[in-house]
């Protein structure tokens, strides 16, 4: 257990350092291989780990292709400045429309492409319209925020959510009937909060006439005039390849193709192209596969060696409690853990604890869910919770707005406990009257 524990935060502090430019893949790996060489990990529990993330990791792989070329092609800045003049020059209209149109980037390309793609849009949007710094902040925290807050909905909507259903057996339809009318109430619990945080510093009036027409950022027709039909085609498809057993993974990887295709105007051999695949290629989180592979391989054994067992006793006592307990105490059992150790990580030692204990379906299934709210929302409270934050926080670096830590921890630690409660009771709430019998092995 200690051999592993060191290995685990060995591995994590190479993961958020990455020296000497390794990125977080390389860094896992190098966790992962010395959990091989201490006999922490086996190497039989290569295969078992890779049956457990490759379905997420190719998932998250082929969404963030596709945001980027949509976003090369002009429709996530579209989008925001019509969202910019739907807000009619009334600052306090505009806040909540972002953070409505960051809820539906996060529920179709996940949390990370949300955070990334939305956030140099909003900065450049509001630079434009003069907004004073404290206004700016407040912007840029919603869009942050809510990325991580609403990113329930749908299994596509985060890794933590692809991992736990497959882990699980749970298909889309199933998991979207449960967390969508769910994440509603993350969504009014974060524009609740987002606005008492914040509300005083955003502006009463912007210059709508400062803004561009949304037609003037799109850069390629094509695949802007695809883009809606293809969202839709992309999310039936999903629903209805479910009950067959289809891998999410496969269906986002059709699409992504199609995209790199149409994009990339591969029937004309290039030619008039204006997007570049192969620099979205290039760019593609392709560190994420060997960061899923490497890390959830020294969490497995971490978990082998203990860790899961301490969790599976915690979860035994709070399931005794009753249902309501049960959810509210695993949820935030899940959301302090990643917090601490980063959200991928703990979304594997949640599901082999919760899969570990002896519990009733009802039971079960609540804790399930819970366990995926708390790895989606708990990594709020801290930077180093998701990869997300910390790449959102880089960005933003980059664009000139720097946030400490200390600064985010104190409007984390303020806005994420209310919002994760909300959430947590609203599926305790809701969970048994869409599915009031087990839906899957108990």
């Amino acid at each position: 257990m200690v051999a592993a524990l060191a290995i685990f935060i060995a591995t994590l502090i190479l993961v958020l350092w990455q020296p000497r430019g390794l990125g977080i893949g390389w860094s896992a790996l190098g966790g992962a291989l010395m959990a091989l060489i201490v006999g922490v990990a086996q190497w039989s529990d290569v295969i078992v780990v890779w049956a457990i993330v490759w379905d997420a990791t190719v998932t998250f792989v082929a969404l963030i292709i596709i945001s980027r070329i949509l976003d090369e092609a002009g429709f996530f800045a579209w989008a925001a400045l019509h969202v910019a003049r739907w807000g009619g020059g009334r600052g306090r209209v505009l806040f909540p429309l972002v953070v409505i149109l960051g809820a539906f980037i996060t529920a179709f390309f996940a949390n990370d492409g949300a955070a990334l793609i939305l956030t140099p849009i909003v900065i450049a949007m509001l630079a434009r319209l003069d907004f004073s710094s404290g206004a700016i902040l407040a912007f840029v925290m919603a869009t942050g925020f809510v990325a991580d807050t609403t990113s329930v909905p749908l299994i596509i909507s985060n890794l933590v959510n692809i991992v736990t259903a497959n882990y699980f057996g749970i298909g889309f339809d199933q998991y979207a009937m449960v967390m969508v009318p769910v994440d509603l109430i993350a969504l009014v619990a974060t524009l609740l909060v987002l606005w008492t945080a914040f509300g005083r510093q955003l502006p009463k009036r912007y210059a709508v006439a400062a803004l561009e027409m949304p037609r003037r950022a799109i850069r390629d027709n094509l695949v802007f005039r695809a883009a809606f039909p293809l969202l839709v085609v992309l999310l039936i498809a999903y629903f209805v390849t479910a009950p067959f057993g289809v891998p999410v993974s496969a269906v986002t990887g059709v699409m992504a193709v199609l995209l790199m295709g149409m994009a990339g105007r591969w029937w004309r051999g290039g030619r008039g192209a204006m997007v570049s695949v192969k620099s979205v290629l290039r760019h593609a989180p392709w560190q994420i596969v060997l960061f899923s592979m490497g890390m959830y391989l020294v969490v497995y054994g971490l978990g082998k060696a203990g860790l899961t067992d301490q969790g599976t006793r915690i979860l035994n006592w709070l399931a005794q409690q009753g249902h309501f307990v049960a959810t509210v105490g695993t949820g935030l059992l899940a959301a302090v853990v990643a917090s601490i150790v980063n959200n991928l990580p703990s979304t594997l030692l949640s599901a082999l604890a919760v899969d570990q204990v002896e519990l009733p379906g009802m039971t079960r299934q609540l804790m399930i869910y819970a366990s995926i709210i708390g790895n989606d929302l708990g990594p709020k409270f801290t930077p180093i919770g998701s990869l997300a934050t910390l790449l959102w926080l880089h960005v933003l670096a980059g664009k000139g707005h720097r946030i400490g830590w200390g600064q985010y921890m104190k409007i984390g630690l303020l806005i994420t406990p209310p919002v994760l409660v909300a959430t947590l009771i609203a599926l305790y709430l809701w969970l048994p009257v869409v599915m009031p019998a087990p839906a899957f092995p108990t």
